[in-house]
């Protein structure tokens, strides 16, 4: 039968709401030559008439009811891919893969994604977890579209990837209950040079708080190894040495630790959404992007 003509469809389904050639012509702005042109070969390719008479009107045959049948199928299944398609092009619908460190999940992107979910409730957001620099791997893996990372100097920025500074988070300085400069006016890093650390092995935090040191002119005694937040707290609160926190990370976390800020020194991490190369402009993606900042923002007022 050779492929299915849309616009002859359309002209039966015309035809059987207006009842004849003529009023179907004029809803559909066409001659009803035109009309009765359409009607003709698509009676040709099915190899069955359409029409038939019926006192001063036309009605349909029993062939062309099958037909309009499953038409009308196609043409509701066009018009759900065409509204879709336009709550794509809005950012309003589709769907994002999000990879992000565990406290850019609780800190900006679940937040994101609640008003995400009220304001474009058609776009899926996918959370993956991994570490910092962990989440660029997934992105230059194809295995999310954005990733939220830490950037260390050059850390973060490669080939084909582009990326977006969200927000600068302050680190502050956990001490054990009962130190000597828990309570201190005026704490500065450089009075912690010689206490006992606590940070982990490898990645961007490492550097983190190498670098944050460094400035301050002194090389931290790693004493202890660890990632997890709530286990660094623990053993602060515990007594086994000093770390330096994100704010993001020590909210509601403290369980017996004394966290200071460090306004002399303001030693921050510096938060960042990465896309690969091109597809920065993808409505979806950008509007994820605009609620991580909007989120982003009221945080850093915050």
């Amino acid at each position: 039968m050779g492929d299915w003509d849309l616009r002859r469809l359309r002209v039966l389904r015309a035809v059987d709401e207006c009842g004849t050639v003529t009023a179907a012509a004029e809803r559909l702005h066409l001659s009803p030559s035109a009309v009765s042109q359409q009607i003709s070969a698509l009676a040709r390719q099915v190899g069955a008439p359409m029409l038939e008479p019926y006192g001063r009107r036309v009605r349909l045959t029993p062939a062309a009811r099958l037909v309009l049948r499953h038409a009308a199928v196609v043409f509701g299944q066009l018009e759900r891919a065409e509204a879709e398609l336009a709550g794509y092009l809005h950012g309003e619908a589709g769907e994002v893969r999000v990879g992000a460190f565990p406290t850019a999940i609780s800190g900006l992107l679940v937040p994101a994604v609640a008003r995400l979910r009220v304001a474009a409730p058609q776009l899926a957001v996918r959370v993956v977890e991994a570490e910092a620099d962990g989440t660029l791997r997934l992105l230059a893996a194809g295995d999310v579209d954005l990733a939220l990372s830490l950037s260390v100097g050059a850390f973060g920025r490669g080939p084909g990837i582009v990326g977006t500074h969200l927000l600068s988070d302050p680190l502050d300085v956990a001490l054990p209950p009962g130190h000597p400069l828990a309570g201190a006016p005026g704490l500065r890093l450089a009075d912690l040079a010689r206490e006992p650390w606590i940070y982990g092995a490898a990645g961007p935090w490492r550097e983190i708080t190498r670098e944050a040191c460094a400035e301050a002119g002194f090389v931290p005694e790693r004493a202890h190894t660890a990632a997890d937040w709530t286990a660094i707290l623990a053993m602060v609160a515990a007594g086994l040495g000093v770390a330096l926190v994100p704010r993001l990370a020590s909210a509601g976390r403290c369980a017996g630790a004394v966290v200071r800020a460090l306004p002399a020194d303001l030693p921050v991490r510096r938060v960042v959404a990465a896309v690969r190369a091109g597809t920065e402009r993808t409505p979806p993606l950008r509007r994820v992007l605009a609620e991580l900042a909007a989120v982003a923002r009221t945080v850093q007022a915050g």
